[in-house]
């Protein structure tokens, strides 16, 4: 299975490549984004602003949304976790619309979260995981209607939220596990071996 990652000018492609591979995955970085449409696994990355990030996926949101319903596995983390809900408060742009809901901003009392905290899930994508200690560099965060999409949440200064989200075969995290350590890197092996399962 080849994943396509989407380069669509935001931050840290090459170092989630790098994990990816070093998982056991194919990795290839593309930025024609119509390629998304056909692609066996979809991977959306990166550290942005919602609109700059939607922006280059906006003319084929509707053939990769219908991809994406139909079980194409897909992993979005940070800012690709929150493009694929259907908007946000930090910009005009209309996000992929798989998640029913919004992004807004973070409730907590110091934003930017910035650094490590822990992940409360019992999700199967955190076999063999006994750390949960995930790192994170968000200002906005994913609410989705449907709550049973959510697998796994994070409290931060008092205020809880969605970490991680599953529907059909996607998977959104809000945390980064290319910047995980050894816990990051085993949930990357996990997410690879699931992935493959579905083709």
């Amino acid at each position: 299975m080849k994943m396509l990652m989407a380069d669509y000018n935001v931050g840290n492609l090459h170092s989630l490549k790098k994990a990816l591979e070093l998982a056991g995955a194919d990795v290839e970085i593309i930025t024609d984004m119509s390629r998304m449409a056909d692609a066996e696994c979809m991977v959306f990355p990166g550290v942005g602003a919602f609109d700059c990030t939607v922006e280059n996926l906006l003319p084929y949101r509707e053939d990769i949304r219908k991809r994406l319903e139909a079980g194409v596995p897909c992993l979005g983390i940070c800012i690709g976790a929150q493009i694929q809900l259907e908007g946000s408060d930090e910009g005009k742009s209309p996000g992929l619309g798989l998640f029913k809901g919004r992004v807004r901003l973070l409730k907590s009392k110091t934003v930017p979260h910035m650094g490590w905290n822990t992940v409360e899930t019992d999700d199967p994508l955190m076999e063999g995981i006994d750390d949960r200690h995930f790192y994170f560099a968000h200002s906005y965060y994913c609410d989705p209607e449907d709550r049973a999409m959510v697998k796994g949440t994070t409290e931060y200064e008092g205020f809880t939220f969605a970490t991680l989200m599953r529907k059909a075969n996607a998977v959104a995290t809000q945390f980064h596990p290319e910047k995980s350590s050894d816990s990051g890197l085993r949930f990357l092996k996990n997410f690879v071996a699931y992935a493959e399962d579905q083709a």
